[in-house]
C-alpha cells in the first residue's frame, strides 16, 4: 500500500509538472525569440530619419556603424537606384538575405524575417526623402534567439525534480503513517488470533485509522470472555466438591461389602474428574483483574449465612461436630452477588470438613460495622503450619496440617477473589478454637481503604472488630 501510494503520487506529479513545464518552455523560447527581434526592430528603425534625409553612400556608413548591429557587422542598408535623379543603387553592409526577399519586401512594404545561414535576417522597408523604398537588413544570429533559454529550461528542470521528489518523500511519510497503524492492527490480530490475550494496539495514526480504541476494547472483552467463562468453569466445578464431600462421608459409613467399596471408588473417581476440570480451568485462566460483579449486584450476608450453615449442620450432626454460629441476627447487606458468597462459605466450610477430623468443632461468627463486614470461620482442628503460602494464589490446599491429596488449592482463591472484589482482603491466623481462622474482610463501599485520615479510620474500625471478635 506504501509503495502503491509513492507510485501513484510520482505519476500524477510528473504529469502535472509535464503538463506545466513542457508548455512554458516553449512560451519561453518563443519569448526569447520575440526579444532578439523587437530589439533588431528597434536598431534598424534609428537608420530611418538617416535614410529620410540622405542617401549618401559616406552618411549611411557612418549612420550604420554608430549602431550596435552596424558596429558588429550585422546590418546592411539596400537603396534602389533612382530614375529622377538618375542615381545607382547603394549598398552598404553584407547582405545575408536573397535578392529575391529584398525585392518582395521593398515591393509589399512590409516587414519580413528570413532564414539565412547561421541565424535570422530582419528585413525592414524604410521610406526615402525621394519618395523610395530602402530595405534595413539586420541579422539576428540563432544564439541570441536562444539567448537565457537554456538558463530558463535548466531552472524548470530543477523545479520539476524538485517538485517530484518532493511529492515523492511527503508520499513516503504519507505512506508511512497511513501503512504502519494498520500493519500493526494487522500484527495485533494475528498475535490475538494465535493466543497471546494480552496484545494491544497504540491508539496513532490517522483518526480514520485509529481502530486501536476499537480493537483494544474487543480484546479487553475477549479476555473477559474467556476469564468468566473459565472462572465459571472452575467455579462450578469446585461447587460440586461440597455434595462431593457429603458423598465421602457417607460412603465411608456404608461398612464392607462390594456395593459400598463400588460407591467409594465412585466417589473417589468422580472426585479426581472434578478436580481435574478445575485444574485445567485454573491453567488456562488469562490474568483479570479482580471479581466482576457487576452494577447493583449484592446480598444478605446474614440470611447466605444462615442458610449455608443449614446445609452443613444436618452433615455436621453425623459426624458429632459442635457448631456455633453468631451475628447473623439482623440483616447485613454486602457488595457481593450471592452465588459468589454461597462459593466462598462452601469453599470454607468444605475446607473444615476435608481437612479435620470428625467430631472437629467449628463456628461462622459475622461483625458488622460502618464501613465492613468481617466473616470468621474457625475450627478446632490442627491448623495451618503455612498460612501465607496457603494464602498465595493457587496454594490453598498447598501445605501444613490442611494438606491434602488432590486438593486444587482453588477455594482460598475464591474466598480471596470475593474479597478483594470490593477492596477487602483475607487473613489466616489462630483461632479461638486452637485450630484455624479465616478472616474476611468485606468492605461495603467496595473501594476498601483509602489513605490519610480515611486510613487512619479504619485502623480505629479494624481494631474495634479485633477487639469485638476477641469478646
Amino acid at each position: 500500500m506504501r509503495w502503491a501510494l509513492v507510485k501513484v503520487c510520482l505519476a500524477v506529479t510528473a504529469m502535472v509538472v509535464i503538463a506545466f513545464a513542457v508548455p512554458l518552455g516553449l512560451v519561453i523560447k518563443e519569448m526569447a525569440r520575440d526579444r532578439a527581434f523587437s530589439d533588431a526592430e528597434r536598431q534598424a528603425a534609428t537608420i530611418g530619419p538617416t535614410l529620410s534625409i540622405t542617401t549618401d553612400r559616406a552618411e549611411l556608413e557612418t549612420a550604420v556603424l554608430t549602431t550596435e548591429p552596424g558596429g558588429e557587422g550585422r546590418m546592411a542598408v539596400h537603396v534602389p537606384a533612382s530614375e529622377e535623379s538618375d542615381s545607382r543603387p547603394v549598398e552598404i553592409g553584407t547582405r545575408r538575405a536573397t535578392r529575391k526577399d529584398v525585392e518582395t519586401v521593398r515591393t509589399s512594404g512590409r516587414a519580413s524575417i528570413s532564414e539565412v545561414t547561421g541565424g535570422s535576417a530582419l528585413l525592414q522597408p524604410t521610406a526615402l526623402g525621394s519618395g523610395g523604398i530602402a530595405v534595413v537588413e539586420v541579422f539576428v544570429p540563432e544564439g541570441e534567439e536562444s539567448n537565457g533559454v537554456a538558463t530558463a529550461w535548466l531552472m524548470l528542470a530543477g523545479v520539476g525534480i524538485a517538485l517530484i521528489v518532493g511529492s515523492v518523500a511527503v508520499a513516503d511519510r504519507l505512506g508511512v503513517r497511513m501503512v504502519k497503524p494498520a500493519q500493526r492492527l494487522a500484527g495485533a490480530a494475528h498475535d490475538l488470533g494465535e493466543g497471546r490475550l494480552g496484545t494491544r494496539v497504540r491508539e496513532e495514526g490517522p483518526t480514520e485509522l485509529r481502530s486501536a480504541v476499537a480493537f483494544n476494547s474487543m480484546a479487553d472483552q475477549v479476555v473477559q470472555l474467556l476469564a468468566n467463562e473459565r472462572e465459571l468453569a472452575a467455579d462450578l466445578s469446585h461447587r460440586l466438591r461440597t455434595p462431593l464431600t457429603v458423598l465421602r462421608l457417607n460412603a465411608a459409613s456404608l461398612g464392607e461389602g462390594p456395593a459400598a467399596e463400588q460407591t467409594r471408588t465412585a466417589v473417589e473417581q468422580l472426585e479426581h474428574e472434578v478436580d481435574t476440570i478445575i485444574r485445567t480451568a485454573r491453567e488456562q485462566r488469562p490474568q483479570t483483574q479482580g471479581l466482576n460483579s457487576g452494577p447493583g449486584a449484592g446480598c444478605d450476608a446474614s440470611e447466605v449465612i444462615r442458610e449455608r450453615m443449614d446445609f452443613w449442620s444436618a452433615l455436621a450432626e453425623d459426624e458429632g461436630r459442635e457448631v456455633r454460629l453468631a451475628g447473623v441476627d439482623r440483616t447485613v447487606r454486602i457488595p457481593v452477588a450471592r452465588p459468589e458468597l454461597v462459593a466462598a462459605l462452601d469453599a470454607l466450610l468444605g475446607n473444615v470438613f476435608r481437612h479435620t477430623p470428625e467430631g472437629t468443632a467449628f463456628a461462622v461468627d459475622v461483625h458488622h460495622s460502618g464501613d465492613a463486614v468481617i466473616v470468621l470461620v474457625s475450627d478446632a482442628g490442627g491448623g495451618i503450619a503455612d498460612p501465607k503460602a496457603a494464602l498465595a494464589r493457587g496454594g490453598s490446599g498447598g501445605g501444613g496440617a490442611r494438606a491434602s491429596v488432590g486438593s486444587t488449592g482453588l477455594g482460598l482463591d475464591i474466598v480471596r477473589r470475593v474479597a478483594e472484589s470490593t477492596g477487602g482482603d483475607v487473613r489466616i491466623g489462630r483461632s479461638v478454637l486452637g485450630g484455624t481462622e479465616v478472616r474476611i474482610w468485606i468492605w461495603l463501599d467496595g473501594r476498601g481503604p483509602g489513605q490519610g485520615g480515611r486510613r487512619r479510620r479504619v485502623g480505629r474500625q479494624r481494631r474495634r472488630l479485633r477487639s469485638a471478635v476477641r469478646s
